[in-house]
Formats: C-alpha cells, structure tokens, sequence
C-alpha cells in the first residue's frame, strides 16, 4: 500500500528510533496559551432512551439490562415509570430536589428558578414524568444500599444524580489550551 496523503511520513524502525532519539533531545516552548470561560447547563430528567444511553456507557448495562433493573426498581417503589420520553418533572419533585440540593450540596448551587425541561421530540407522551426517585421525600441512594441489590443500588444512584443535577446551577469552568 502506498499513503495516500503525501504530507504523511513512512517510518521503518530505525527512522522511528532515531526521530524518538531528536525528539528526547529537543528543546520545545508553549508558543500560545488560550484560557476560555465556559458555562454549561445541567442535563434533563432521564428518558427511557437516555437512561439507557447512560447506563451502557456508565455501567456497560445493555439496554435489556438496564430496563429489568429499572422495572424492579419501579416495582418495588424506588422511581418512577421508567418508560416515558418526557423529561418533565412534577412540581412536587422539583421542590424535592432542590431542597436536597440546598441541603447536601449549599444554596450556592441552587438557580433562582426552577428548572423545566420541556421534551426535544415530537408527539412526546407527557402522560409521565422523566425518570427520576419516587416518593416524597427522595430517598437518599445510601439509605437504600442495604435494600437494593449491586445493580439496582447503581441504576437508582444514577437516576437520583441525574435528578438532582437537573435542578441545579449551571456548572463553570475555564477550558485552557497550550
């Protein structure tokens, strides 16, 4: 084969060696340094969709995985239905969580407003909610670490994330690059 891009280099073993052998001995200098401000906005509720997203790439859950545990985790009361594609909150919750984030986090991460999320895709069923601990109050995923097995305990903890971190302040930060 031959490359097919000419500003490519082909190296044998040698070349490659003493390319290295140059590298280790050069002097190298930071030619520019660029400090961004960047702001970014909490996720939604989980959707079915995204809660299984989540727990593949977090977990490495398959979808079918991920939706027996929420199933018995909806059974036995811990969150609510688990097949929805609306990330609406009911106020109750709302209130919920920001009380808990106010209380396990400081008011300082706490937005003026609530937060409400309104659903990307078309002819959402609104008929539930997004995903998120049932109850009033949310149980906190420690209390129920006893209760719960391995997988479930994960699937809920990040359900219950997921939630607090929607009703919370928008995270900043500073991205540099040199």
């Amino acid at each position: 084969g031959q490359l097919k891009d000419t500003r490519l280099l082909l190296l044998d073993a040698q070349q490659a060696r003493q390319l290295a052998e140059r590298l280790q001995r050069a002097t190298f200098r930071v030619s520019a340094v660029e400090n961004k401000p960047y702001t970014t906005r909490p996720a939604p509720p989980f959707t079915t969709s995204t809660l299984q997203q989540e727990a593949n790439r977090k977990l490495g859950f398959t979808a079918r995985r991920t939706m027996q545990v929420a199933q018995s985790l909806y059974e036995n009361g811990h969150i609510t239905y688990m097949r929805t594609d609306s990330t609406n909150l009911a106020q109750v919750a709302i209130e919920d969580a920001r009380r808990l984030v106010s209380e396990e986090y400081g008011p300082e991460y706490l937005p003026g407003e609530d937060r409400v999320y309104k659903s990307k895709v078309k002819n959402a069923q609104e008929a539930h909610e997004g995903i998120r601990p049932a109850g009033h109050p949310f149980e906190l995923p420690g209390s129920l670490r006893s209760e719960l097995n391995a997988d479930e305990f994960k699937v809920f903890e990040m359900i219950w994330k997921r939630t607090m971190a929607s009703q919370m302040a928008d995270a900043r930060g500073r991205r540099m690059t040199i």
